[in-house]
């Protein structure tokens, strides 16, 4: 009877230490963020793909969330509340407004959270730990070249119609923008700044939420201002469709040069099939698989991040796709851009 008895109490000790192991099992699991701007752009699949990829190798728990439409600081800043409150080590965050989003941001370092903005710098570029990101600026910058040399002398007279993402003005919008008008020969003004250059062949900005659809309006739009716009550029490749549709619309398509960036597959086919001129590819799997692999060494040592030596975000990298290569600016075939495309 006694044996029974010592049996039953060991088997229900060994009940009871395994229920409370579990628990701290699982919470020894780190516990990383995904927030993007939408969950609908490619890109940004592209992106919760990498991570999800990365964490499932690692062995961490990724939760991901997104904004309604770009431009939705709200669903973002609960976002990261709830990450908070869930005892995440570390989010990743492409944020849909850079500065709006900087006080919650800050509550999360505070918190011992690692903050890594993707693609989109936060303003200011410090209230993030480090920023994984393409080099924005120089993305633009090379499409700005690639127009100016498809142009040639024709460039002088260029009307250009530019074609952003919307009216926060966040980093990513103004240094692509910026980039394009350095590389296009404009002389810049506040190079912080959307809008305010004096170059005689800038017929105006509008914006696009970064989708076909608001590509297409504002396109219309720009053209309603002046119908001889012959050089486009677009914060993105769905905005740069919807801008070829509206020249499409009016006949206008074949005697427009668009230009763009991102890198997506179906924005590659758009360079084959001469809706863009050229795009500059960057890689948003790169930068969120790197953001899981430095928030879990960031939890497992507490090290953090460095920047690309000589700037201030660690550099991705980026590729200049198009078919009608540029004398003296390397860039790769559409061809070659499809082996490496995304979305």
């Amino acid at each position: 009877m006694s044996r029974n008895i010592l049996r039953s109490a060991l088997l229900a000790g060994f009940a009871t230490l395994a229920l409370s192991a579990a628990p701290a099992f699982a919470q020894g699991k780190v516990v990383i963020g995904l927030i993007t701007k939408t969950d609908t752009n490619p890109f940004f699949v592209k992106m919760r793909e990498g991570a999800e990829a990365k964490a499932k190798e690692l062995g961490a728990e990724l939760r991901s969330f997104a904004g309604k439409v770009d431009g939705d600081n709200q669903t973002q800043v609960e976002a990261v509340e709830s990450l908070i409150a869930a005892g995440a080590k570390g989010i990743l965050i492409t944020p849909s407004d850079s500065r709006a989003i900087v006080p919650t941001i800050e509550k999360a370092r505070k918190a011992g959270l690692l903050v890594i903005a993707l693609d989109t710098p936060l303003d200011p570029a410090n209230a993030a730990d480090v920023t994984f990101a393409t080099d924005n600026f120089k993305a633009g910058e090379l499409i700005g070249q690639w127009a100016l040399a498809s142009l040639g002398d024709k460039a002088k007279d260029a009307k250009i119609a530019l074609l952003d993402l919307n009216k926060n003005q966040i980093s990513v919008d103004v240094a692509r923008n910026q980039g394009f008008l350095k590389g296009f020969g404009v002389d810049l003004g506040d190079a912080r700044k959307i809008g305010d250059e004096k170059d005689a062949r800038i017929v105006g900005n509008d914006v696009t939420q970064g989708s076909e659809e608001g590509g297409r309006k504002a396109m219309e739009n720009l053209l309603q201002k002046n119908p001889a716009v012959n050089v486009v550029y677009t914060i993105n490749e769905p905005a740069a469709a919807g801008a070829y549709q509206a020249l499409k619309a009016v006949g206008k398509e074949k005697g427009v040069v668009i230009v763009s960036v991102d890198g997506g597959c179906p924005g590659v086919k758009n360079v084959a099939g001469s809706v863009i001129g050229a795009t500059s590819m960057q890689f948003p799997l790169l930068m969120a698989s790197k953001g899981i692999e430095a928030v879990a060494e960031f939890a497992k040592s507490g090290k953090k991040p460095a920047n690309t030596p000589g700037l201030d975000f660690f550099n991705t990298g980026v590729e200049l796709i198009t078919d009608k290569p540029a004398s003296g600016l390397p860039s790769i075939t559409s061809a070659d851009g499809l082996k490496r495309c995304w979305g």
